[in-house]
């Protein structure tokens, strides 16, 4: 097989590198996948950087998300047959041409979906299902705030949302990122470098639930702008980890809290989370409801490229690696 080895120092272009690696073999419960696309996500750039090892027992490969075909089965698997369409949630290894994982971890690919969106979707889909649906408890009619808006994760999240009935405020920054969030479908989507943001947000009604991935930066602005009982889940720090929390407004406002990450969650969690992602959000996936654009595709060996696109910011957005 061939994968991607970080082989000497933190920037892409030199950490980067295509190798040869045995084939890999399926335990147990797995299928092997023969992988013809594969996600990029935030965090593999900290994986490089060595800031987010992988958990214990997942590869040390790159690579959270995948797609392709089924071409070996492991002991005990049934209701997966070889040649199957898939796409797959993964705690590492997806960027390689094979990958083994849970077979409970895996989504079927329609022929409608390619296998470049497809590989865009499990790590997406299933953390935005777990912040936003779960554990933020959105509804028809709610108010969904999206920072971020045009990140992989963002953009995902202004469909699922609007998929569900919910009206999204998006933030981003630059009108060239506002205007492509309000494509998307967001009902408000402000410029972070020239709008008023808390007095727009507060204009339009307020958030029920926000889906955070800036941190520090836009914790006063949250605290002010979510609604009585509203929801604020953070997945990303990307302006900071440490911020001022109003314990007092929290109280007043009944505000919850939440925080999560998906990679170091159990198989059997994640296989729970899955089954439930398949029972609500996928059929918006396979009704093209929810497809994620694709900002750019890699192939294989130009991973360090993928991550320079990704570390730019510029993106509108998935970045895949395309396998061949």
């Amino acid at each position: 097989m061939k994968r991607i080895s970080i082989t000497g120092g933190t920037g892409p272009a030199t950490a980067l590198t295509l190798v040869e690696a045995p084939d890999l073999e399926p335990a147990p419960g797995e299928v092997r996948i023969r992988v013809r696309a594969a996600g990029i996500n935030r965090p593999d750039l900290l994986q490089r950087e060595g800031r987010y090892p992988p958990p214990p027992g997942a590869p040390e490969t790159l690579g959270l998300e995948v797609a392709g075909e089924v071409d070996r089965l492991g002991d005990g698997v049934t209701g997966v047959s070889i040649g199957d369409r898939v796409c797959a949630l993964l705690g590492g290894g997806g960027y390689a041409d094979q990958a083994v994982v849970d077979a409970r971890h895996l989504f079927p690919v329609p022929d409608s979906l390619d296998f470049v969106t497809a590989a865009a979707l499990p790590e997406t889909l299933s953390t935005v299902f777990a912040n936003v649906f779960e554990d933020g408890r959105l509804q028809a009619g709610d108010t969904l705030l999206v920072h971020g808006a045009t990140s992989g994760i963002g953009v995902t999240a202004i469909q699922m949302a609007r998929a569900a009935g919910a009206r999204v405020i998006a933030t981003s920054r630059g009108k060239a990122k506002a205007d492509a969030a309000r494509a998307l479908g967001a009902d408000l989507s402000l410029d972070a470098q020239a709008d008023d943001l808390e007095a727009a947000i507060r204009d339009a009604g307020g958030a029920d639930v926000i889906l955070d991935m800036v941190g520090a930066d836009y914790a006063a602005l949250n605290q002010s702008v979510l609604k009585p009982g509203g929801r604020w889940c953070v997945i990303a720090t990307l302006s900071g980890a440490s911020a001022e929390i109003d314990l007092l407004r929290l109280m007043m406002k009944r505000i919850v809290l939440t925080g999560s990450t998906l990679r170091s969650r159990s198989a059997d969690e994640k296989a729970r989370l899955i089954r439930a992602v398949r029972q609500t959000a996928w059929p918006w996936v396979v009704s093209g409801q929810v497809r994620p654009p694709i900002d750019a595709a890699f192939a294989l060996s130009d991973a360090g490229l993928a991550h320079l696109r990704l570390e730019a910011g510029e993106h509108i957005g998935k970045i895949v690696l395309v396998v061949d």
